[in-house]
């Protein structure tokens, strides 16, 4: 099974807490599909919502197709996601009985048909933010400290 990873939400991770993720097809237009194979797209404002039974991306945008004529597509339509009605159903009750949001995370081509990984995430307050900031740092100031460990012993 091959993916192709189009793009991907970097800053979802740092102020969500993801607690799962799940796939989800997309319903797209024909210039649209052709943006995304050339790599055009953003997620980085985007959020889904579920609104009568059905999920929507809003605020994901694809770049209108280059070589497009007047049909082409509106960049930050409201798109509808793809997933079985028993995953909607368990979602309705998690997202709105404990304040989580749905977030997508990556989109990529699978088996040539286009998909959003989406993560039921909780907001991180800001002092989550600033700790997981000074647990990197210190992460990364020990791997430099065990590397030149390392180095000396060569001496």
């Amino acid at each position: 099974m091959t993916v192709k990873i189009i793009t991907t939400n970097r800053k979802a991770r740092h102020d969500y807490h993801i607690v799962e993720t799940l796939e989800a097809g997309i319903v797209l237009q024909g210039t649209e599909v052709k943006s995304l194979r050339d790599g055009r797209a953003n997620l980085k404002d985007s959020y889904a919502a579920i609104k009568s039974g059905e999920i929507f991306l809003y605020g994901m945008h694809i770049s209108p197709y280059d070589f497009g004529n007047i049909y082409n597509h509106d960049p930050i339509r409201t798109r509808k996601l793809l997933m079985h009605k028993k995953e909607i159903k368990r979602l309705i009750g998690k997202t709105e009985e404990r304040g989580m949001t749905l977030i997508p995370l990556k989109l990529y081509f699978s088996r040539g048909r286009a998909k959003v990984e989406l993560g039921l995430a909780k907001g991180k307050r800001l002092y989550d933010r600033r700790a997981d900031i000074a647990k990197r740092d210190a992460d990364r100031e020990i791997d430099r400290a065990m590397k030149h460990k390392h180095d000396f012993r060569r001496l």
